[in-house]
């Protein structure tokens, strides 16, 4: 976590000096999602990634009023209840609560619209990176992580407070393709190694936040 938030302030240094920069702090709640896998009528799971608290940090660097490029770390802990069937498996189906961290690091561009004199700022961005999931089985007690290629969006408005600090209010979509699967919920040495498929997450949230103008107040655009 300290060598995350590291790298996100070294990004962002040395335009940070004579550039306008942000620091965007976020928090908000995530909705379930569900996760499934259907091989054949001996080799499946189907679960649910529970929704709840999510938080992380965000710097961006304001190429134009209109403009900026963000880097961002978001966090969320939650548990992942599946039921599965392994070729094999002995007890037949089984149903384990999973433990689960999602790890979101991603790279993205925001447009902002601000009519001049105005407090409200509208924005909407796009974001591509990765997410580290991480699991850990009670049943057994492995654990196992993967990195996947992740993609996402957000729209929502900054409400400025002062020229310094702004109240964020935002809605957005994370996804990540083929991130969830039946190796990483069981590990090895777990309940087997015949079912490997993956499933992919999409996940919807809501929330708000903090952004503070760092390299100067905030721009009037054209």
């Amino acid at each position: 976590m300290k060598t995350i938030l590291s790298i996100l302030m070294l990004a962002f240094f040395i335009p940070a000096v004579s550039q306008n920069i942000r620091l965007n702090a976020y928090s908000g709640y995530v909705f379930d999602d569900k996760v499934d896998s259907y091989f054949d009528a001996n080799n499946y799971y189907n679960g649910k990634i529970k929704g709840g608290y999510q938080w992380g940090v965000g710097l961006e660097y304001l190429a134009s009023p209109q403009y900026g490029i963000e880097i961002s770390y978001l966090l969320q802990s939650t548990t992942a209840p599946t039921t599965y069937l392994q070729s094999g498996q002995l007890g037949g189906v089984k149903t384990s609560n999973f433990d689960m961290k999602l790890n979101w690091i991603m790279l993205g561009g925001n447009r902002y619209m601000k009519k001049p004199g105005g407090k409200a700022e509208m924005f909407g961005g796009l974001m591509a990176g990765a997410v580290i999931v991480d699991f850990h089985n009670p049943d057994n007690g492995n654990d196992n992580s993967a990195t996947k290629f992740a993609w996402g969006l957000k729209g929502g408005v900054n409400i400025w407070a002062s020229p310094k600090v702004a109240f964020k209010l935002q809605a957005q979509l994370m996804s990540a393709v083929q991130a969830v699967g039946g190796g990483l919920y069981f590990g090895t040495g777990g309940a087997g190694a015949g079912l490997t498929s993956y499933s992919s997450m999409l996940q919807f949230g809501l929330g708000g936040g903090l952004c503070f103008a760092l390299g100067g107040a905030t721009t009037k655009p054209k």
